[in-house]
């Protein structure tokens, strides 16, 4: 057998590929199918047969300008939605048109998640693109019942995607779901680019819901929601990981970003970086707030880990509570047979350049449980302006301990501090913070209750007349606050009380405070070169 030449192995080389690439980009247009782009006639028939046709092969569905009423479309492996500008899809009103789907893979959103308008299962290689838009049309699907789960029955999703291998949604509209606008569960390979989001049509309005995933990508994206907009969950043992959220504008009458209201497998490795959140187009809010409930909410509640989680670079317009970072033990099981879920965990979780505005009086917090500190918490370059309105009632309060409630930032109403509530937490780090209210508010800065390894370095915050500290430590140990200052004056600097020790003050302007420091043991605190009321020095 005589070899084959170089010539000939080129020309083989640059033939073979062409021919594959020409028959995936086979384009299957849906009106050759019989659908009638009217709005009026039920194309999903026809549109499920052009599917079908692509899948076996691969290629694009082209759906060209027109309206396509359509029900239930199960997507196939290494096909192509298209819809152009100027095309809409349809969500059928009747939920007759829609196919029932429990998947293989258990997990919590086998109570109430059933129909979706398209959906796919185990498959690989799917796009849906464009610059048309998917309008599930919502609204004709009311809430009839307040029980769980069956008020989130019969409302459909517009996107589900389970177990699927590189999947990517750009450019399109999607809007007015009945339910969560999108659901990609245990998928690996995910990319959400450039698309723009309106979901106020009913109740759990969702952004996007990526649950179990990895290897994600989320860029460029603009939405507005009645429900959390980007949300991360765990209602399967599977972790979410290896997830990037960057140059994204968002708005949400609840929260903006995240993480935990189901965790059961985890979350670890996410970078969240280039956001916008800013209040609603939509003033009228069903939940939450027009403004918000949170900005970013990174919480476990159902056990799984929160583990290297890095927020970089955000404007907070607002929300009530900017940041809210919560270790909790509601112990949820993802199912009815699962063994209740240990005690999760928070860690190395670093939140930094923050610019932020707060809607409402509450305050920011990061929270463990007793027994089960969060850890590893860094809040650098953080500036947040409040409100203010804070009262001494409020300032002596305690807030219950909550263990096993939804994590919601707004639950405990007015928390002791108007800036950040630290409660629980060991290895905590707060450098070059800025904290301002825009009215009176008679609660410190910052409270730290139950705290090991406290570092509060550069910090500037609003004192008022008549708080009674700046700061406040109960129950800290090993504690640092350097080179911080009162932006106006306080009765006292710092108050130390409880079972606190190893307090030091270093290098601080205290001069706007009356007194520098007031403890329960003097000799918890250590005192050295802070500047003092009347420029006195103490060394």
């Amino acid at each position: 057998m005589r070899p084959v030449s170089s010539f000939l192995l080129l020309l083989l080389l640059a033939v073979l590929p062409a021919r594959a690439q020409r028959e995936t980009d086979r384009v299957f247009n849906v009106r050759e199918f019989g659908a009638t782009g009217d709005g009026i006639a039920n194309d999903g028939a026809a549109i499920q047969r052009v599917v079908d046709s692509c899948s076996v092969g691969g290629g694009t569905v082209l759906f060209p300008a027109g309206k396509y009423l359509t029900g239930s479309i199960d997507l196939g492996s290494d096909v192509a939605i298209q819809i152009q500008q100027g095309a809409v899809i349809l969500g059928s009103p009747r939920l007759e048109d829609y196919v029932e789907r429990r998947p293989a893979l258990k997990s919590y959103n086998d109570l109430f998640l059933k129909y979706s308008l398209f959906y796919a299962e185990g498959k690989s290689n799917i796009t849906i693109r464009g610059e048309g838009t998917i309008d599930g049309q919502g609204s004709a699907f009311p809430v009839t019942t307040k029980e769980k789960p069956a008020r989130y029955m019969n409302r459909p999703f517009v996107l589900r995607f389970v177990e699927c291998r590189n999947i990517t949604v750009t450019g399109v509209t999607l809007r007015n779901s009945a339910m969560w606008m999108q659901h990609y569960l245990a998928c690996d390979g995910l990319m959400i680019r450039g698309i723009r989001v309106w979901n106020h049509a009913n109740q759990n309005n969702d952004m996007m819901d990526i649950d179990g995933c990895r290897n994600v990508v989320v860029s460029d994206c603009v939405g507005d929601t009645e429900d959390d907009a980007i949300t991360l969950k765990s209602t399967s043992p599977r972790i979410t990981e290896n997830i990037t959220i960057t140059n994204c504008i968002i708005s949400s009458h609840c929260n903006a970003i995240k993480t935990g209201t189901e965790s059961t497998g985890g979350f670890r490795n996410i970078a969240i970086s280039n956001i916008v959140i800013a209040p609603s187009a939509n003033r009228k809010a069903t939940i939450g707030y027009p403004s918000g409930i949170s900005g970013i909410t990174l919480a476990t509640v159902d056990g799984g880990m929160l583990e290297r989680i890095s927020v970089s670079n955000c404007v907070i317009e607002g929300p009530q509570v900017p940041i809210f970072v919560r270790l909790g033990n509601r112990a949820r099981k993802h199912v009815p047979d699962a063994a209740h879920p240990a005690v999760g965990t928070v860690r190395e979780i670093s939140i930094s350049d923050i610019t932020a505005v707060a809607g409402g009086p509450t305050g920011c917090s990061i929270s463990g449980i007793p027994g089960h500190p969060a850890r590893g918490i860094r809040l650098h370059n953080v500036a947040v302006t409040f409100p203010g309105g804070g009262t001494k009632a409020d300032a002596a309060s305690e807030p219950d301990e909550a263990v096993d409630q939804y994590p919601e930032g707004t639950r405990w109403g007015s928390l002791p501090a108007y800036g950040f509530y630290l409660r629980h937490v060991d290895d905590v780090d707060l450098t070059n913070v800025t904290l301002r209210s825009s009215a009176p508010d008679l609660r410190p800065a910052i409270v730290a209750s139950d705290v090991a390894g406290l570092t509060i370095s550069a910090l500037r915050a609003e004192g008022w007349k008549g708080m009674e500290s700046l700061l406040r430590f109960t129950d800290v140990r090993r504690a640092t606050v350097l080179g911080s200052a009162a932006l106006s004056p306080v009765a006292c600097f710092l108050s130390v009380s409880g079972k606190s020790e190893s307090i030091a003050l270093l290098s601080n302007d205290c001069s706007h405070a009356i007194v520098p420091f007031h403890s329960d043991s003097p000799s918890a605190v250590r005192m050295e070169g802070n500047l003092l009321m009347q420029t006195r020095v103490v060394k």
